[in-house]
Parts: structure tokens; C-alpha cells; sequence
């Protein structure tokens, strides 16, 4: 390709690129104002109006190239172009709309603009007789394909984790888990904004084992017992103001519920399968929830936030 051709192809590209990052958001602007004002029926004389003009505009484009380009020989032709470069540019178009939608980061509203013409432009491009040009087309097409799909999506998705852990962080005095008893595992998780609980279950399920630790906003200077209590309870605050219960079960079990303060909180735990040294343990080996705890309940989906 001489120099004059090679300027002759940057110059179709560059104004295929500028015409349509001017008349695409035109045209999408328009269609968002009919459906708005006149319902789903109002679009269809704007895209009866503003496909043609767009199209014998973009044909217009290939003026310049029409000793370059073989499709844009004749003005029927560059009207054959154009249509194909069209229909071709706004699938890329709405691929793009897609990704946004999935909150890929496309950029602010003057990059999100600019990049509306280059679906257009690649579209172009891969008409010019070049194989370097025609490279370079399926390039950015790639980097497009790969960043929409994959590296945006999961920039999204860590994102929207970061701003998940920050929303669990408003009430972190509450956020403490225990170390995982034997032979169980944390099965879910629920943060409120007075309260933090999680559930320990028995990794075989075949075999039932229970547990649960709160932690609560207190709502006195040291945990009490009930003042009713039903019978077979038996409860008592020692010295250092921990509260044990013990429940009788009509197995013949007993469910063991301790609690006590631990720096602004109060926690709880309780059990009818573990005993009380086990209990102790789990209270006594209480750490703050790190952030890499919190990415793996949410990654794991065993945890969510009640109102």
C-alpha cells in the first residue's frame, strides 16, 4: 500500500469513526426520548428517519476510498457498504450497551461517546483490501471481546465485592468470629445493624451437630438472666459476669447457652451438642472478622445482611 492509499484509508477510517461517534448517540437519544413520550409504538418513525440518513451518511464516508476500497466503487455500492458496516457496527454497539449494563467500566460519558464509533470503524476496516489493516481490526475486535467478556465482568464483580465488604464494615465492633469447633463448619452468616449470628454445622451429614455464636449491641452493663424461665432452665451470673444456661431437652440432652461481654459487644454462644469446654473455646478464641474471612463468605455465599 503506497502512502497515498495509506492516507487515504486513515482518513475513511478516521471520518467512518467521527461520524458515527457523533450520529449514533443522536440517534439513541432520539429513541429514548420516543419511547419515553409516546411508548414503544413512538420509535418507529425515528428509526425510519434516522437509519437512512445514517447509513447515506456513512456512505458519504466512502467517498474518499473508492479507488481503495472495492465495495465502494459506485454509489450503489458504497451503499451496500454502508448498510453492511451498519448492521455490523451496531451489533458491536449493543454488545457494548450489554457489558455496560453489566457494569463493566466503560469510562466516563465523553470516553463512553468516543467509543461508540469504534464498533463502526472495525466494521470498516475489515473491507480494506490490507491484510495489516484488516489485522489490525481483528485486534481491537479481540481486546474488545476480552475486555467485555472477561477482564471487565470480573473487575465488575471485585468491585461490587469491595463495596459489599464496605457496607458489612458500618458495624464492625460486631463482626467476630469464633475458631470453627471440631469436626464443624460455618454454614451462613447474618449481619444486621444491631447484630452479627453465625451457624456451625457438622461437616458429615449424617451426624447432627449444632452451634450458634451472636453478637449483639448489649442492652445492659452486664448480661442477666431471665427474669421468667421456663422449667428445666437453670441459669446463673458468675463473678466476672458471664451468664450460663442450661436447657433440659425432652431427649434428655442439654442445650448450654453462654454469654458475656467482650469489649463493646455481647456474645453468645450456644449448643446442645457441644459442650461447655467446647463452648468456652469458641468464646475465648474470638478475633475480628478479617477482610479476607468476609471475601470468602461472600464468595461462598454464606453470608447476607438483614435490614
Amino acid at each position: 500500500m503506497t502512502s497515498g492509499r495509506r492516507a487515504l484509508t486513515a482518513l475513511h477510517l478516521l471520518l467512518v469513526w467521527a461520524m458515527m461517534a457523533a450520529a449514533v448517540p443522536v440517534l439513541g437519544f432520539g429513541l429514548v426520548m420516543a419511547a419515553w413520550g409516546g411508548g414503544e409504538g413512538a420509535t418507529a418513525p425515528v428509526l425510519l428517519l434516522g437509519v437512512p440518513l445514517t447509513v447515506g451518511l456513512l456512505a458519504a464516508t466512502a467517498t474518499p476510498v473508492r479507488t481503495v476500497v472495492p465495495l465502494c466503487g459506485s454509489v450503489p455500492q458504497r451503499l451496500g457498504w454502508a448498510a453492511s458496516v451498519f448492521v455490523l457496527g451496531t451489533l458491536g454497539v449493543l454488545a457494548g450497551v450489554a457489558a455496560y449494563g453489566g457494569d463493566v467500566d466503560l469510562g466516563g460519558a465523553r470516553t463512553r461517546i468516543a467509543l461508540t464509533g469504534v464498533p463502526y470503524t472495525v466494521a470498516a476496516a475489515l473491507f480494506v483490501p490490507n491484510r495489516w489493516v484488516r489485522l489490525g481490526a481483528v485486534t481491537v475486535l479481540a481486546a474488545g471481546v476480552v475486555y467485555g467478556g472477561f477482564v471487565g465482568p470480573a473487575q465488575a464483580e471485585q468491585r461490587q465485592r469491595e463495596a459489599e465488604v464496605v457496607r458489612y464494615r458500618e458495624h464492625a465492633e460486631l463482626l467476630y468470629l469464633g475458631a470453627t469447633p471440631p469436626g464443624m463448619q460455618l454454614s451462613r452468616a447474618e449481619a444486621g445493624p444491631a447484630s452479627f449470628s453465625v451457624e456451625y454445622r457438622g461437616v458429615r451429614e449424617d451426624v447432627f451437630s449444632y452451634a450458634a455464636l451472636t453478637l449483639r449491641s448489649p442492652l445492659t452493663p452486664t448480661p442477666r438472666c431471665p427474669d421468667l424461665r421456663e422449667k428445666g432452665v437453670t441459669c446463673a451470673v458468675d463473678a466476672r459476669g458471664e451468664m450460663r444456661m442450661v436447657r433440659d431437652l425432652p431427649s434428655g440432652d442439654h442445650a448450654v447457652t453462654l454469654v458475656r461481654r467482650h469489649r463493646k459487644a455481647e456474645v453468645e454462644v450456644t449448643s446442645q451438642t457441644l459442650g461447655e469446654p467446647e463452648l468456652r473455646r469458641l468464646l475465648t478464641t474470638l478475633h475480628p472478622l478479617s477482610d479476607e474471612e468476609l471475601e470468602k463468605l461472600l464468595r461462598e455465599k454464606k453470608i447476607n445482611r438483614s435490614l
